[in-house]
């Protein structure tokens, strides 16, 4: 395990040096959660509505699967959802690769490489959100099997779309061709290609836990005002860590799908780190 770790951060270490030149790109991280935070208050309403709280907490099989207004109102909470989180994320790995093959990226380069493909990205929500939510009727049909079933289908639905993102961006694909290149290159990529999808949760997990410190050092002072402040650090210091992750995660991503798609370490990638990462077949 520690062996994984050393070796994430290692590539965790080369995704940060691409950032540290263009620090700007947290730029879009802090706006993709607004436009979140905008469509989940959006959607409150019209999901409580739907009968949202009688599903969560309905029995198994009854509200969850007869409630078709809830998963209409569901699904399009998914799509726009997902929609803006892949419209930034395509912002970023266009800059990402961008820098990568020498050149010196922008937020204005990011944004309008984003909304030249804005039809590709909704086209690619709406595969998302269609997947999310047959997941989440799993799920509701049987709280207990269907957890488990949702949750393993999940975890493929997330391995064999891991590069589809930099493949919309960098080739213009529609959601099919993106699903297919993206599948295919997990076909001939394999071993321990998303160490760094997972294990970068293992590391940002233990990074943040080092938030427990200033609350902890707040209440070991015996005044609320410290333990506020305390609590205020620590949830600065968690928003600020959840932004660094977001990017690192699509930087590692372009530049997987570089060298997967080209045969060479982009810039600033060292081709031994990516080989290991890729694990290519012989």
């Amino acid at each position: 395990m520690f062996g994984k770790l050393s070796y994430t951060f290692s590539l965790m270490s080369a995704s940060w040096r691409v950032l540290r030149k263009d620090k700007a790109l947290l730029i879009f991280p802090v706006l993709s959660g607004i436009c979140c935070l905008l469509v989940i208050t959006s959607f409150a309403v019209p999901i409580f509505a739907a009968g949202g709280l009688d599903v969560a907490g309905g029995e198994e099989g009854a509200e969850a699967t007869g409630n078709a207004l809830y998963y209409v109102v569901l699904g399009a909470f998914y799509l726009c959802n997902y929609f803006v989180i892949f419209f930034f994320n395509s912002a970023v790995v266009a800059c990402a690769v961008i820098r990568m093959k020498g050149g010196d990226p922008t937020v204005g380069d990011g944004m309008r490489a984003a909304f030249s493909r804005i039809h590709l990205i909704f086209a690619w929500a709406l595969v998302s959100a269609t997947v999310g939510l047959v997941l989440r009727v799993i799920e509701d049909r049987s709280r207990a099997v269907g957890a488990i079933i949702a949750g393993l289908l999940g975890m493929a639905w997330t391995v064999v779309t891991f590069l589809a993102v930099p493949v919309l961006v960098v080739e213009k694909a529609g959601p099919l061709t993106a699903l297919k290149c993206s599948t295919q290159m997990l076909k001939h990529t394999w071993g321990e290609q998303l160490i760094g999808n997972f294990s970068f949760g293992i590391i940002f997990l233990l990074l943040g836990m080092l938030s427990l410190v200033p609350v902890a050092l707040g209440a070991l002072a015996g005044s609320q005002a410290a333990l506020i402040a305390g609590i205020a650090l620590a949830v600065i210091y968690l928003v600020l860590l959840g932004l660094v992750q977001s990017v690192l995660r699509c930087i590692f991503q372009a530049a997987l799908y570089l060298y997967a798609s080209e045969g060479s370490a982009p810039g600033g990638f060292d081709a031994g780190l990516l080989g290991g990462a890729m694990g290519r077949k012989a």
